[in-house]
């Protein structure tokens, strides 16, 4: 009976921990990621001449 009622609640823990799991994937996978666009070569342009005249 013990042994029964212990089993049980191993087989819950890993189907809990597995179902976790499984939607932290899902949910990593349906985020959209993006990128920060390029800076503008006039701006790159006027960041490099200022440090040049220092």
């Amino acid at each position: 009976m013990t042994f029964t009622i212990i089993m049980i609640v191993c087989i819950a823990i890993v189907l809990g921990i597995a179902a976790m799991f499984g939607f932290a994937v899902s949910k990593g996978y349906d985020y959209k990621h993006t990128v920060d666009p390029l800076p503008d070569d006039v701006e790159s342009e006027n960041i490099e001449n200022d440090h040049n005249k220092s």
